[in-house]
């Protein structure tokens, strides 16, 4: 058994707020450029060469790369074998969330009732999913989410009998209507599968998969390609002001269901699609 203290827990889940939401992971700077540099429309490729610009600038003076620093979700793959010592889990990420959040100056948007709207004034409560996983280490990502685009988000429990023709139109009706909305070029993540509650978590852990990664499975790894081209001749382009670069990347997550049931969610993340993540 390795002991793990939740003092290091803490830190690593402060520092991680800080770095996801200044610093955009390198497979999506990479994504941004390419799309860059095979958008043919001037206005598309200058927009493009700004967000790229702002994704500079933003690492390089440790800014937030979007004044919607995000509702936070940390993602716990904890390890069997790893036992956590001073402190309870999930007081140590809550507190770490609140110091990055304070330390770092970003800006807090979480309000303590959603109808009373009180803000909470430290970013917290963060949502905290975690997974046991075979060993003795603990692996943080912190995923900070603004509104913009999960206001965009969807969720489609269709009839089996809607099949794969009835996905693709959720999928391809979700996106097209956001227009605009969710500052594209977007990443999507689509969730099939699984039930009511757990089809939009795979749909948001799908955007934590490396855009340079294809789908193990080669029916997915198809699909996503289908989709993103179907996504990119929608003319929306980037911001909203047209183009051919819509999305950056569809990532498709699947799980086993019910035989009456075919649940499919659309998380869809803005350019910024941003995630940090360690190693304790």
């Amino acid at each position: 058994m390795r002991e793990i203290d939740a003092r290091a827990v803490t830190e690593a889940v402060g520092r991680l707020s800080i770095e996801a939401c200044c610093v955009l992971p390198e497979d999506v700077r990479r994504a941004i450029s390419a799309a860059a540099a095979a958008e043919t429309w001037p206005g598309a490729r200058e927009i493009l060469g700004d967000i790229g610009e702002n994704i500079a600038l933003s690492a390089r003076a440790c800014v937030p790369l979007c004044q919607d620093t995000g509702l936070t979700t940390v993602f716990l793959e904890l390890g069997q074998d790893a036992h956590i010592t001073g402190g309870g889990l999930y007081d140590a990420v809550q507190e770490g969330v609140r110091r990055g959040y304070t330390e770092g100056y970003l800006r807090k948007s979480v309000v303590r009732d959603p109808i009373s709207r009180v803000n909470t004034g430290d970013n917290t409560p963060a949502t905290v999913y975690t997974d046991i996983v075979p060993g003795d280490a603990l692996r943080v990502t912190v995923c900070p989410k603004g509104a913009g685009s999960e206001n965009m988000s969807r969720l489609g429990m269709l009839t089996p009998a809607m099949g794969l023709e009835g996905v693709k139109a959720f999928v391809l009706d979700t996106v097209r209507g956001a227009g605009g909305n969710p500052c594209p070029p977007t990443v999507v993540g689509v969730g099939l599968g699984g039930s009511f509650d757990s089809a939009p978590l795979l749909a948001k852990k799908a955007l934590l998969r490396s855009l340079d990664a294809p789908h193990p499975d080669p029916f997915y790894a198809a699909l996503e390609d289908e989709l993103l081209t179907a996504l990119n001749r929608s003319g929306i382009g980037p911001q909203g002001f047209g183009g051919r670069t819509t999305a950056l990347r569809v990532l498709i997550n699947a799980a086993p269901t019910h035989i009456a049931m075919l649940p499919v969610a659309v998380c869809i993340s803005c350019h910024a699609a941003r995630h940090a993540s360690a190693v304790l």
